[in-house]
């Protein structure tokens, strides 16, 4: 929980670099560069600091660190509301070649697909299969020589500049950019998406998205029909324990244990 905590730091960073730029410099294709350059150099900056503080302590108080920077940052767009506006938010144009949805849709379809294939060649890259190592036993790469906490931190910088990537396309999609980019409900969306879809993979979180909003417009045009369904988020919870409970790796990592013949993967 704490891991998505910070990413949706990141996540809200891009919406409010995104949003700003192009809010008072102008909806152009330069400034909408400008701004993804600039996100990418802020959000980096940002992962350097926080992992350098952060990954040198672990358990409770690496949980209190990160979650203190998440919290700092919401509270300052919340302050900040000469720039901000704080949690009314403010709205933006787009460029105008992104102003039709089904060009958008295919801008963000081929902008998704090009950072899965970097993200892809990360993660099989020499310094990829070291963070696997890290993960499956820390103290084993450490024996090794790896400078664990040196990787760490190139996996946090990794993770903080595509989580902002996204904000950037979230911020675009609704025009509009408010406190609610950095508010708990992203995180729980997050947790839900990589939980449903299958922890530690590539694409699980695809699955994860994709079901998990399926099932949300399904339940609530259910609602409509049906009133004594408008609770639906308790539904969508009890769904959500049961995935939990009989599928602990996720989707995709059911079936590749099954493919392995274990059932599915812890």
């Amino acid at each position: 929980m704490v891991r998505f905590g910070r990413v949706v730091l990141f996540f809200g960073t891009g919406a409010y670099m995104v949003g700003l730029i192009l809010k008072h410099s102008g909806p152009s294709l330069g400034y909408l560069l400008l701004a993804v350059l600039g996100t990418i150099i802020v959000s980096a900056g940002i992962a350097l600091l926080i992992g350098y503080l952060s990954l040198r302590v672990k358990d409770v108080y690496y949980a209190m660190i990160t979650l203190a920077f998440a919290e700092l940052f919401a509270i300052i767009a919340e302050k900040w509301r000469t720039v901000t506006n704080g949690a009314d938010g403010f709205s933006f144009r787009v460029p105008e070649f992104l102003a039709d949805r089904t060009v958008f849709y295919y801008v963000t379809l081929a902008f998704m697909v090009l950072v899965v294939l970097l993200v892809r060649r990360f993660m099989h890259s020499p310094t990829g299969r070291v963070l696997q190592a890290i993960r499956e036993n820390e103290k084993r790469a450490e024996f090794l020589g790896y400078h664990v906490i040196r990787f760490k931190l190139i996996s946090t910088l990794v993770a903080g500049v595509v989580a902002s990537l996204a904000g950037i396309a979230w911020a675009l999609q609704q025009r509009f950019v408010s406190t609610g980019a950095m508010g708990t409900d992203k995180t729980i969306d997050a947790l839900l998406m990589t939980t449903i879809g299958g922890t530690g993979t590539l694409y699980g979180a695809f699955i994860g998205s994709g079901l998990t909003n399926l099932a949300r417009e399904w339940l609530a045009n259910l609602a409509q029909t049906y009133p004594i369904l408008e609770r639906w988020y308790l539904i969508f919870g009890l769904l959500y324990i049961l995935i939990v409970l009989f599928f602990p790796g996720g989707i995709l990592g059911f079936f590749r244990g099954k493919r392995a013949g274990k059932g599915w993967r812890r």
